[in-house]
């Protein structure tokens, strides 16, 4: 069913409501960090994010005897909203609190629109995107092929991962291996675990080492059971599937940063069952597919949509085989959901 548009009215009273949330947090805030300057400040120091709640964020000391430490800091009006995986320079207060005075520059930042359509980042200095998909919820290539675009438009390495292997019966098997071989043809990395029965977590920890990673993908694909497998003691919160919906319930409601023993990080985020692509180009959503970028800009018209025009460099491709007709679907449902002005 198709989402029901907003009017103009109700979405200025949603920014509305939202602007009085801002500004009494900003007071909150405010009112904080006069008590924490009251008092003595310690010395500036490295910190990294990693959880955010409202205006309190949670910073794990990277320097000196405190090191591995815990804080939950305020941060300075001045500085742009932060999010997990960001490297900050902070200062402690007396307690188990501080003040973050300074955001270091990302490397990389993960971003979706919100509610609204206006940019929000999701997670900063990101190495890899792994994309968790399963046999149930039943998993639908356009939302895996909006991750890609996604991963491809930060410069990401992505890694796609089916879940719930174990899932796998005479009812949806030749669903996934269709998806699967899509994917395979392409040379995506991908990988078919079990956080039930443990089959595949050993490779994937592997590939999960030395690298700060991102679990992304639908409710209910079991995110939060594969950390609790892969760091146990965390306890991830873990939803089941909706008997009504067949989707996933959330469960996790802010993202977080986990360290693996043998090195690396992973960033555990919020499900979310769509990944808007409203702030990229038709560009963006073309050379996100990796297969179309030979073939961008040999079309016969500059101008080409890509529909059925002659001289289609793209329709070529796709009568001969070089581009697969479900790419090429996915392609034009997500073009088709760009604002108008992206054209």
């Amino acid at each position: 069913m198709a989402k029901r548009q907003l009017s103009r009215r109700q979405s200025w009273r949603i920014g509305k409501i939202q602007e009085e949330r801002s500004a009494r947090a900003a007071k909150r805030e405010s009112r904080a960090l006069e008590e924490l300057q009251g008092g003595d400040l310690g010395e500036e120091q490295n910190g990294l994010v990693i959880a955010h709640f409202g205006v309190l964020i949670e910073v794990e000391a990277l320097d000196g005897e405190q090191a591995g430490q815990v804080f939950r800091c305020n941060r300075r009006s001045n500085l742009p909203a932060l999010v997990t995986g960001d490297r900050v320079v902070w200062r402690p207060g007396n307690q188990q609190n501080g003040v973050i005075v300074a955001l270091l520059p990302r490397h990389s930042e993960l971003c979706r629109p919100d509610m609204r359509g206006q940019l929000k980042p999701v997670a900063a200095n990101i190495d890899q995107i792994v994309i968790v998909f399963a046999p149930l919820p039943h998993p639908h290539a356009n939302l895996i092929d909006r991750y890609l675009i996604a991963a491809e438009h930060a410069g990401i390495r992505p890694l796609l991962l089916l879940n719930k292997a174990d899932l796998l019966d005479e009812h949806n098997s030749a669903h996934i291996d269709r998806l699967l071989a899509t994917y395979r043809q392409l040379d995506y990395p991908l990988l078919e675990v079990s956080a039930q029965d443990g089959a595949g977590m050993d490779e994937l920890r592997q590939r999960l080492d030395d690298r700060i990673s991102v679990f992304v993908g639908q409710s209910g694909v079991g995110k939060s059971s594969l950390v609790n497998s892969l760091l146990p003691g965390i306890d991830t919160r873990v939803g089941a599937l909706s008997e009504q919906t067949g989707k996933g319930t959330h469960t996790t409601t802010t993202a977080r940063l986990f360290h693996f023993p043998n090195g690396g990080e992973l960033v555990d985020s919020p499900g979310i069952r769509e990944f808007g692509l409203g702030h990229v180009s038709r560009q963006t959503i073309e050379e996100g597919f990796i297969e179309f970028r030979p073939l961008l800009g040999h079309c016969r018209f500059r101008d080409c949509k890509h529909d059925r025009e002659p001289g289609c460099a793209l329709l070529a491709a796709l009568a001969d085989g070089r581009i697969q007709e479900q790419r090429m679907h996915s392609y034009r449902h997500i073009i088709a959901s760009l604002p108008q002005d992206s054209y």
